[in-house]
């Protein structure tokens, strides 16, 4: 393993993404992401066919990331909350026109302009098909600038494993925090990428890119096929981690800075006796379900600790189906939980009753 380097979160996701062989950067400054560009900017013209380009707006820079990416070549964006919105449609037509890229989201306060404050309110936007139509991202989140660095090599291989496109789902504190990090390169993977524009050269048929079906006939297939694709994620790339769930009666349910808060609460309420663990989605789609599932047979009771008003709630109870109750401790319009919030949310847990 390589020396370790102290990087703020947003520089040490930018630079791993050049590691990952990401030569094209196509995006608009917007606080707080707006590091990803500047450090963009600096490096991708002193790589050999690099390529920063900052778009005259949000919607600008995602058509031209769905052009880069109908190439079959590593290619990202990256905004924060009003500025993915922006971005939605072009992000559908990535979905559409079956092409692998890297979204990355630093999530602020919203809705509205709302504030430059960190936030998890963008979770629905991302876990629910960004943009119209029936379609998945992969969303994952990290809760480490570590984790920063490794998703992103996971986001690229895994968008291209299934043609679809990833989300790295941050947030305003993992992005300006600074953390040591490894920036060993990863596993760069070579998947059959016949499908891209590349020239014909006289030798095979061109190839279309696109997402316009007017026969329904046609798209009822192409969606059909999507969600079989939908399914394989599902059933083989759900990322998570649990803590100390082994004799847990309590589990909180926390991703992200939200997930770094709760892990202090638990190791307090721990050697206040309280058998408290977490399980900490790092998928939020594919969201790990039967994880959930499983410890619903032994908890008593689940806590989702968010930086929004709830809105992991209804995947924990879905997960859960509904049969253990599901509390919430919540911050919001840029506001973090505390550790004392999170204790204060597990003593309200254990006084439901049947908690030791």
């Amino acid at each position: 393993m390589s020396e370790k380097v102290l990087m703020k979160g947003n520089e040490a996701l930018a630079e791993a993404a050049i590691m990952a062989g990401c030569k094209h950067y196509l995006g608009y400054p917007i606080t707080p992401q707006t590091e990803i560009a500047a450090y963009m900017s600096k490096r991708l013209p002193k790589i050999d066919g690099g390529v920063f380009l900052q778009a005259e707006s949000e919607v600008a820079a995602v058509n031209m990331l769905i052009g880069v990416a109908s190439t079959g070549k590593r290619a990202m964006t990256s905004s924060s909350s009003p500025g993915i919105s922006l971005k939605s449609e072009g992000i559908s037509y990535l979905a559409g026109c079956d092409l692998p890229a890297l979204i990355v989201n630093v999530q602020r306060g919203g809705p509205g302009l709302g504030g430059i404050q960190p936030s998890q309110s963008d979770y629905f936007q991302a876990t629910r098909g960004l943009g119209h139509g029936d379609f998945h991202l992969m969303v994952l989140a990290p809760a480490s600038v570590q984790e920063m660095v490794d998703l992103v090599f996971k986001g690229f291989d895994l968008a291209e494993k299934y043609r679809v496109p990833a989300m790295i789902l941050s947030d305003g504190t993992m992005g300006q925090m600074m953390e040591p990090v490894s920036l060993d390169a990863g596993v760069i993977n070579n998947y059959d990428k016949s499908w891209a524009l590349t020239g014909t050269k006289g030798e095979r048929k061109p190839n279309i890119v696109n997402s316009l079906y007017l026969k329904p006939e046609e798209l009822e297939v192409k969606n059909m096929e999507r969600f079989e694709r939908y399914a394989q994620i599902e059933k083989n790339e759900v990322m998570y981690e649990e803590y100390k769930m082994d004799d847990a009666e309590i589990c909180i349910v926390a991703f992200g800075v939200a997930a770094r808060v709760s892990q202090n609460a638990i190791d307090i309420a721990r050697q206040q006796g309280i058998k408290v663990g977490m399980i900490r989605p790092i998928t939020l789609w594919p969201f790990p379900k039967d994880a959930l599932y499983e410890a619903a047979k032994k908890v008593k009771a689940f806590i989702s600790v968010e930086l929004n008003m709830g809105q992991m709630v209804e995947d924990i109870q879905l997960a859960t189906k509904c049969t253990r109750e599901v509390l919430l401790c919540n911050r919001v319009g840029g506001m973090i939980p505390t550790t004392e919030n999170v204790l204060d949310k597990i003593n309200e847990a254990v006084k439901l009753g049947g908690v030791k």
